[in-house]
């Protein structure tokens, strides 16, 4: 378990103010302070702060933290238990890591953030590379591979599956100690490499892909999204082939930062580190040999987060949690959303797939869509098609986005795909999607989604026709704009339609 330091301010009448937990990171690069509200399967970041220190910047030719990058981290740590004191959080993990655990004075730096009543874990090289890989276990439930969390000061690798982690090995190869190794050229660096991965001969026989973790690989998928011209913004879930990877990676360890720093989501300090790391990369995968490479936004601090739940949390769907969180606000409830799933359940898969077990991905649309739907008309299209396309997502791939995105355009009366979601999905998973989202637009129009309209209403497909009944009773919801949302309906499964009110 990680140390958790207790905090309770309070406002005068004893309610805690803002968010209750966060997490302090005190890595080789960056000291990071993150702050988290929503539900605790799919936490929201409320608050991102860090100081680039570079504790570990020095390791590997003096083995201690420099004083000018102490003084910085101890700087940060204040500045950050000064604003949990002021906003008043409940729980509190500070973790540090290859720095603080490798370096002569790593010590000074836990004194300093004990002064300010934190209490710090200094994870061992095993216990960073799990916690890591829990963080993906969390943002992709049931993934199987290999993670590979680079830091400043080390690269993590541990085996994923079945939803737990083992075999962590932590190698000297963080952002922070690659220049000093390749500076010894080329065949220095490769067999440096080499010999430190013989610590992960494991890694080789495990089946699965290769999940990088940590912000320098994010820079590599923004990178590979800007030169393929890829339709999101958001690299978590990014997937390239082994093959594809190592052309990137090929680019890109030539590539200058001053070229990369232009490009949008490469920061200048990792435009700096990131041809060091391609570099790296190459043998990684010729050694590995991973089914591919993806890119997951989630690491140790959400790790830390994942490990503290109950094993009944652990096993709720996170997108489904965290888009019934967002949507609540916005006049969307799950209870409601999954009564219009299961009016509109006749429909799906009609137009293709026969559904695939897209359920999950059709609530979350469903949810999203009665969201959209108290929206001005002007803007309504335009903002739950970001939504689906680039507000981060847990437990969702990039062909699902596609899905919910075409279902959100159905549901607006705009089915036909873009050319973005054709780039993400095949025609015929978009087609059905698409159907989702008309199935809930006759939903809605037909009493607004209300409960009673959804009892005294029933849609069926039988021999070939798409039926609507109503309730005779009820008849008079039936307007020329249900009529037309039914034969659209009915066109897009290209079936025919009857209303029945009888």
């Amino acid at each position: 378990m990680i140390a958790t330091s207790s905090r309770s301010a309070k406002k005068p009448n004893g309610r805690k103010i803002g968010p209750e937990r966060a997490v302090i990171d005190i890595g080789s690069n960056t000291v990071r302070m993150v702050i988290y509200g929503g539900p605790r399967r799919a936490p929201v970041v409320w608050l991102n702060e860090k100081v680039t220190a570079k504790l570990g910047r020095d390791l590997a030719e003096t083995g201690r933290i420099p004083d000018k990058a102490l003084e910085l981290a101890q700087g940060g740590l204040a500045r950050f238990a000064a604003i949990l004191e002021d906003i008043g959080i409940s729980e509190v993990h500070c973790v540090a890591t290859a720095a603080v655990r490798d370096a002569e004075n790593g010590s000074d730096v836990v004194k300093a953030a004990e002064e300010l009543g934190l209490t710090v874990q200094v994870l061992s090289g095993e216990e960073e590379a799990i916690t890591s890989a829990y963080g993906v276990i969390g943002a992709f439930p049931g993934a199987q591979g290999v993670v590979a969390d680079l830091g400043g000061g080390s690269l993590e690798l541990v085996a994923i599956g079945d939803e737990e982690a083992s075999q962590g090995v932590s190698l000297p190869l963080g952002t922070l100690r690659l220049p000093a190794l390749r500076e010894k050229g080329e065949s220095s660096f490769q067999k440096a490499i080499e010999k430190d991965l013989k610590q992960a001969g494991w890694a080789a026989k495990h089946p699965g892909p290769l999940y990088m973790v940590g912000g320098t690989w994010r820079a590599m998928a923004n990178f590979a999204m800007h030169k393929e011209d890829y339709p999101l913004t958001d690299p978590h879930a990014f997937c390239l082939t082994t093959q594809e990877a190592d052309r990137v990676a090929k680019k890109l360890a030539k590539s200058d930062p001053e070229t990369l720093r232009s490009i949008s989501g490469i920061s200048s300090s990792r435009a700096a580190s990131l041809p060091d790391a391609a570099a790296m990369l190459r043998p990684v995968l010729e050694k590995l040999q991973p089914d591919g490479v993806v890119f997951v936004s989630w690491g140790l601090r959400e790790g830390v987060l994942y490990r503290e739940l109950s094993p009944a949390a652990r096993k709720q769907d996170p997108l489904l949690a965290a888009v019934a969180q967002f949507t609540e606000p916005r006049g969307s409830s799950l209870t409601n959303a999954t009564q219009i799933a299961a009016w509109t359940a006749a429909t799906a898969g009609a137009a293709g797939t026969g559904g695939n077990g897209n359920e999950r991905l059709r609530l979350a649309a469903t949810l999203m869509a009665m969201a959209a739907a108290r929206l001005e008309p002007n803007m309504r299209l335009d903002h739950c098609f970001d939504w689906a396309m680039h507000k981060r997502w847990l437990g969702l791939d990039h062909e699902g986005r596609a899905m919910i995105g075409a279902a959100l355009r159905g549901a607006c009366g705009k089915p036909d795909p873009t050319a973005a979601l054709n780039q993400l999905a095949d025609e015929e998973t978009l087609r059905e999607a698409a159907g989702w989202g008309l199935a809930i637009r006759l939903c809605r129009r037909i009493g607004a989604g209300s409960r009673l309209s959804l009892l005294t209403s029933k849609l069926r497909i039988e021999d070939e026709t798409l039926v609507l009944w109503v309730d005779p009773t009820r008849a008079q919801l039936v307007s020329d704009g249900v009529i037309k949302d039914l034969e659209n309906l009915a066109n897009w499964l290209d079936l025919d339609h009857r209303l029945e009110t009888k």
